[in-house]
């Protein structure tokens, strides 16, 4: 099973989604909080080119955000690049 990396914040509910998702499939992940962070959000923005969270990693593959997972999920792809 692929590593799962999660970068989050404590009160955003995108991130409570992507990890409900996560969770709900057994998918155990790796979750870094960036909330009052800014060495944090730096690497996170280095990492993904982005700021905003959730950004997700499964495996090397940058996912991206809820919004991204969500739609591997409808697509019938997040399975198979969680079995990867």
């Amino acid at each position: 099973m692929a590593q799962v990396t999660i970068y989050t914040t404590r009160f955003c509910p995108f991130c409570v989604r992507a990890k409900q998702l996560l969770t709900s499939k057994g998918v155990a992940f790796d979750e870094i909080p960036v909330d009052g962070r800014n060495d944090l959000r730096s690497d996170l923005a280095k990492r993904s080119g982005q700021r905003t969270v959730p950004q997700i990693w499964i495996g090397e593959t940058h996912v991206g955000g809820c919004d991204e997972l969500y739609a591997l999920e409808r697509g019938a792809k997040l399975d198979a690049l969680i079995a990867s």
